[in-house]
């Protein structure tokens, strides 16, 4: 077989099949995996399926219990809070910093914009949360400070899930939040950097009624 469509080594199948199916809320918080369903689901032995477990329990998603499988992790009321202070953080500089807007900025946003509208009347809402997250950090990255990117970047996972999970126990947050988007998009294209900020904060604070209740 030529190298360029040789499988994966199986861990890593077996990793990137758990995760994706945690982050799109197929297998939601409490759901209790056995080693020999991950088994037969990807097609691979035992072995590999605990090499992938481990990994992703370091990561936070799951939690161990020997000889009996891998619980999902729910998201927490602190994980929420913890994610909404970061983004808060991150986002409200990297938007005044992002007016006058850098070359290009404007007609990335715009394109993100569109495929998330697109992704959300189709009903894809993972993909809508992938695009929706893409959309802010395409704001951070255009800063221009690499640690700062990085440091977003490590939420990825968290904002994924969270934003899955939102559009599902609120589906009528997506047109919002699709709203909320043009507002930002209009701010930074008029350069009204304290109106920015305003929408990001309006928009990424909404994230605090997961933590008074909503998480799951």
């Amino acid at each position: 077989m030529p190298p360029s469509l040789k499988q994966p080594p199986a861990a890593e199948r077996v990793y990137a099949h758990v995760k994706q199916a945690v982050l799109e809320r197929r297998y939601e918080g409490g759901t209790l995996l056995t080693e020999g369903e991950l088994a037969e689901a990807v097609g691979v032995s035992r072995t590999p399926v605990r090499e992938a477990l481990l990994k992703l329990e370091v990561e936070g998603l799951l939690r161990l219990y020997p000889k009996k499988g891998a619980l999902v992790l729910p998201v927490s009321a602190q994980e929420i809070a913890d994610v909404v202070e970061t983004r808060l953080l991150v986002e409200t500089h990297s938007v005044r910093k992002a007016v006058p807007a850098p070359a290009g900025l404007l007609d990335r946003l715009t394109e993100l914009l569109e495929r998330q509208r697109e992704q959300a009347a189709a009903g894809d809402l993972a993909a809508a949360a992938v695009t929706d997250r893409c959309f802010h950090a395409e704001i951070v990255r255009s800063g221009g400070n690499d640690i700062l990117s990085r440091l977003y970047d490590q939420l990825r996972d968290r904002q994924l899930r969270m934003g899955v999970a939102v559009m599902h126990s609120h589906p009528d947050r997506i047109a919002k939040t699709l709203a909320e988007h043009e507002e930002i998009l209009a701010a930074l294209t008029a350069e009204d950097a304290e109106a920015a900020v305003d929408v990001v904060t309006r928009h990424v604070g909404w994230f605090q009624n997961l933590a008074r209740g909503a998480a799951r």
